[in-house]
């Protein structure tokens, strides 16, 4: 009988960090400071769009919106316009529709628990998992 090597999971911890430390992307919404809505944002955003495109039009938003109540403050065909070419617009009429919810519902923030975040448009399992970690 062959025995299952035991898994130390602290030393994958380990190796895993030390791996992101020595390689990981320094993207602005991994900043230190970077607020939930930022990295909110950034996920939707990222949802089937390269980083690099990402990028750009993400710093755009957080000029033009720096909270969720800016969002919802304006139109919906402004998100779109200014969606610019990342594709499936619809997430950003999504975007704006979760900010409306975040200002309605959670008093203008992102909200921190799972099913929470998972009620807001657009929002499937990955973005909330994502976003409360």
């Amino acid at each position: 009988m062959t025995s299952t090597p035991t898994l130390d999971l602290s030393l994958l911890h380990s190796r895993v960090l030390r791996w992101y430390a020595e390689h990981a992307r320094p993207l602005p919404w991994r900043a230190d400071g970077t607020t939930p809505w930022e990295v909110f944002v950034s996920e939707v955003m990222s949802q089937q769009t390269p980083l690099h495109r990402v990028e750009p039009v993400w710093r755009e938003w957080m000029q033009r919106w720096p909270t969720p109540a800016d969002l919802a403050a304006d139109s919906p065909g402004e998100a779109v316009r200014a969606w610019r070419r990342l594709g499936y617009p619809r997430r950003a009429l999504r975007l704006h529709e979760a900010a409306t919810a975040m200002v309605r519902d959670h008093g203008g923030e992102v909200p921190r628990g799972h099913d929470e975040l998972l009620a807001l448009p657009g929002v499937g399992a990955y973005t909330a998992a994502a976003v409360s970690s």
